[in-house]
């Protein structure tokens, strides 16, 4: 009786291509919301909220600008200049963690997505929710927290509206902040301007800010260092455009559902393919080690002080050199390369030599992560 043959390399190949493709063809169909109730995982930034902003908010809300679905809204009053516009809603737990707290990255967090709109910022708002019982000792640190972030960002908030309800109705303080910025770019910029052969940036280690949330929630009995990214990226985005202009297509913060999920929406947007090397991506040694432990991937970890920047090839060490050259991206390196095929989707090489997609995030591991 003849033994039955191992499979070649070829029919391996051959199966991880069809693979690819069925998952390709899946993802033309974009994003389905089959839940009867929200869950935890439509707030992760990954594909569950994805699915809840398709199934319910884009078409109801649908227009030109929304469409996009960029983080801010771009637009023209009149003959005026360009502006951005984004609005974000921040519910952390807890509300102060190493390296920051509720009120900094409120500030910062709209900043940074004005400024991936190619805006500088001006104005913001901001709106409280507070529980029944909060201390007003906490309330004064977290608002003069914000007060010195904007301060030292060079912008101003501008209004603001408050609300209280009943104990045990609210967890401690929600903040919403909206943000006014003026376009500083001179091309347009977006997910959905990349182009195969550019370069994919990143301006320094991942993971941080999840990490140090988890570590702070969970009073985890892990020895590390490893403290929140959230700082205000616009400076760094100034230098970039200032230098480059149109040479920088797109610009991203990896905020929920960290790199893996940012780069899936522009490859999706863009339809175009991502694929990255393992090794050329930073990440700190104290991040590393406690999603080790954890079982977590630092690429859908969240952050909230780094950009993903998608730069023509051509540009791509000019643009790496200004980031190193910038307090916020001295750790800055080259992850990547956009390529035509196959559409929808993002590759990681791994340091082992293996090939794997990198979807974006699924489920949600770490909630309430800002």
């Amino acid at each position: 009786m003849e033994a039955p043959r191992s499979k070649t390399s070829a029919h391996v190949v051959d199966e991880v291509l069809q693979k690819i493709e069925r998952t390709r063809q899946a993802r033309r169909h974009k994003f389905y919301l089959r839940d009867e109730r929200i869950t935890l995982s439509h707030g992760s930034g990954g594909k569950a909220t994805h699915n809840l902003i398709e199934g319910v908010f884009a078409p109801a809300f649908s227009n030109p600008m929304l469409d996009v679905m960029d983080d801010s809204a771009v637009f023209c009053v009149n003959d005026g200049p360009k502006l951005a516009f984004t609005t974000d809603t921040y519910v952390v737990s807890p509300l102060f963690f190493p390296g920051g707290d509720i009120g900094k990255l409120a500030v910062h967090g709209t900043i940074n997505d004005l400024a991936m709109a190619g805006a500088k910022p001006l104005y913001l708002s901001a709106g409280f929710i507070l529980e029944e019982g909060f201390p007003i000792e906490d309330l004064r640190k977290i608002v003069a927290s914000m007060a010195q972030a904007a301060r030292e960002a060079g912008i101003a908030i501008v209004t603001g509206d408050t609300k209280v309800v009943q104990r045990g109705k609210a967890d401690g303080l929600f903040i919403n902040t909206a943000g006014v910025g003026q376009v500083i770019a001179t091309h347009d910029m977006g997910q959905n301007f990349l182009r195969p052969g550019d370069k994919v940036l990143l301006s320094g280690p991942i993971g941080d800010h999840g990490i140090a949330i988890m570590l702070a929630r969970e009073a985890l009995e892990i020895e590390t260092d490893v403290e929140s990214d959230t700082a205000p990226l616009h400076t760094l985005v100034e230098a970039l455009l200032s230098s480059l202009g149109n040479a920088v297509h797109t610009l991203k913060d990896p905020t929920r559902g960290g790199v893996a999920t940012a780069l899936n929406e522009m490859a999706m947007s863009s339809e175009v393919s991502i694929g990255l090397e393992e090794h050329a991506i930073p990440v700190h040694a104290g991040v590393r080690g406690a999603c080790e432990i954890l079982g977590l991937d630092p690429l859908t970890i969240a952050n909230e002080g780094k950009l993903l920047a998608i730069v023509a090839p051509e540009q791509a060490e000019a643009a790496l050199q200004i980031m190193r050259a910038h307090p916020l991206g001295r750790e800055a390196a080259l992850i990547g390369t956009v390529q035509a095929e196959p559409p929808g989707m993002v590759f990681l090489h791994t340091d082992i030599g293996g090939m794997r997609v990198l979807d974006m995030l699924v489920g949600d591991p770490l909630p309430r992560i800002c």
